[in-house]
């Protein structure tokens, strides 16, 4: 606890000020997990309108879609494209008027081809075959509905060009995520050996990762675990939530400090469900500052969740030697608790 309240501190004086460093040895507990969901990335379907007129019909899914010309035209060539008129069967060439609604059937991540596009995202360490980077608040991880453009894996691609050998495979480079919302450090890999390695040091949790999380309220104990299983929303299927059969899931956490009715604190995820840490701190009655989509009433002036991933420790995939990282709270976050608790 120490360390992190000294890191603040040297954040508020502004020392090395946007930077991550790999100087810390403090060992972190054991049994930790990120937030990674193995059922989280399956095949989907998309509707899509034509607001002008185009030459073919898969340039226009390439472009929309966020997708290479060759993975657009094996959609339609599939069948996996139709109008919502039930036409004839469709092909690349097919012309696209202005006004034309479309529904595509797309395969599961594993079979994706991306297109690479720039994306800004910082970069802490790089070798062959792994990249640290750290992700800015409202970048997505991974093409979904709504954002099938500019996510972090179109970026990933284009940054590190020999991750394309890995294009085409299940999520390439990607063996663990954070939430739009949230910021901080992931690991990529950049290439399948790394790929598979690193997804197996998940499974197995020997992946050590700690967020920094600004809470409403005063959570039960300084220390503390929440062991209650998520699953989706019965009442909102755009939340989770902790319900009698869901999966088993579990956080562990350290209040830093209590000021005006809110509890800076540590969380350390042991397993990995979707919006995990998000929805544990709802159920204590401490919902994260900032959360809308767990705290719809909130007034704090803070358009995104308090939520940094700002430790990360794991053995290489090539030289075994364990990794550690750490990065500063980002400028959004460090402003708003000046503004917050700065006494006038």
């Amino acid at each position: 606890m120490g360390e992190v309240l000294r890191l603040l501190q040297a954040e508020d004086r502004g020392e090395n000020e946007g930077q991550v460093t790999s100087a810390f040895h403090e060992p972190f507990s054991e049994d930790q997990n990120e937030d990674f969901d193995e059922d989280e990335f399956k095949g989907t379907s998309v509707s899509l309108g034509a607001a002008e007129d185009n030459p073919r019909l898969d340039l226009f899914l390439a472009k929309e879609l966020g997708v290479s010309r060759s993975y657009a035209k094996s959609l339609v060539i599939e069948g996996r494209v139709r109008t919502l008129r039930e036409e004839a069967r469709l092909k690349p060439s097919s012309k696209v008027r202005a006004g034309a609604s479309f529904v595509i059937s797309l395969p599961p991540p594993r079979e994706l081809e991306l297109e690479p596009e720039p994306v800004a995202f910082g970069v802490v360490y790089e070798d062959d075959d792994i990249a640290v980077i750290d992700k800015p608040a409202g970048l997505v991880v991974a093409p979904a509905p709504g954002h099938w453009r500019g996510t972090l894996l179109h970026g990933l691609l284009y940054r590190f060009p020999s991750m394309r050998v890995i294009n085409g495979t299940e999520r390439p480079g990607i063996v663990h995520r954070l939430d739009a919302g949230t910021s901080g450090l992931m690991v990529v890999a950049k290439n399948l050996h790394a790929q598979g390695f690193l997804m197996e040091l998940f499974r197995q949790r020997k992946v050590k990762k700690e967020y920094i999380a600004l809470v409403k309220g005063s959570l039960p104990r300084k220390e503390g675990s929440v062991d209650a299983p998520i699953g989706r929303d019965p009442k909102n299927r755009l939340r989770m939530a902790v319900v009698p059969h869901g999966k088993p899931a579990v956080t562990r956490y350290e209040v830093l400090w209590l000021r005006q009715g809110c509890s800076l604190t540590i969380c350390r995820p042991v397993t990995g469900r979707t919006h995990q840490i998000r929805v544990h701190m709802s159920y204590l009655g401490c919902p994260i500052v900032g959360d809308i989509l767990y705290s719809p009433k909130s007034d704090e002036r803070l358009d995104r969740p308090f939520l940094h991933a700002w430790r990360l420790a794991f053995p290489h995939p090539t030289r075994g030697e364990v990794m550690n990282f750490r990065s500063f709270l980002p400028p959004d976050l460090r402003q708003f608790l000046r503004g917050r608790f700065s006494t006038p």
